[in-house]
């Protein structure tokens, strides 16, 4: 997938993400392709990343930016007590964080999600099985588990090959998040 121009996937289902419910959580945003997408679409965004050399020119642009290790030994989410209109994340897969990147989606909040896959070995980086979906991951981490007063609504989900520059596999998902 090419990191200098937002995801396709990200872009296409944008709009699903309602604008007056809060915020829009871009993790481990990097340089801020999908952060500036969001900016000029009219969001609040705030984004987060182990490297600070983008997050000052990103909040410049209006950005409210964390410098943060999500993968640091005994790192606590930060966020547990907000509510995000949508949250987008590509290209980064830490499984410790999945349950709370849901439980800080907003009632009718949308997660983006889209990164490497197993399959993805054949044609780059990542290889190691640590950091490739396996089949339906994303699904089992958003879509099945039994929240009470909480339903997920998958508005797409995808293990697929793309070849954008570069070809990989790649598993992607949209949900929209519901109180019932």
């Amino acid at each position: 997938m090419n990191n200098a121009q937002p995801s396709q996937f990200v872009r296409s289902y944008l709009d699903e993400i309602p604008k007056a419910k809060g915020p829009v959580l871009d993790i481990a945003c990097g340089s801020g392709r999908h952060t500036r997408v969001l900016l000029a679409a009219g969001y609040e965004v705030w984004a987060v990343d182990r490297d600070s050399d983008s997050l000052a020119e990103l909040e410049q642009l209006g950005a409210k930016c964390f410098h943060l290790d999500l993968e640091r030994e005994g790192f606590k989410w930060p966020f547990a007590n907000e509510q995000f209109a949508g949250i987008v994340v590509t290209n980064y897969l830490h499984r410790p964080l999945m349950a709370s990147i849901l439980q800080s989606l907003a009632d009718r909040g949308v997660l983006i999600y889209e990164t490497f896959a197993a399959g993805n070995e054949q044609y780059g980086r990542p290889r190691n099985p640590d950091f490739l979906l396996q089949e339906n991951e994303l699904l089992q981490h958003f879509v099945y588990p039994a929240i009470s007063g909480w339903r997920q609504q998958c508005l797409v989900f995808e293990h697929t090959y793309v070849n954008q520059i570069t070809e990989a596999v790649v598993q992607r998902i949209c949900i929209r998040r519901l109180r019932e």
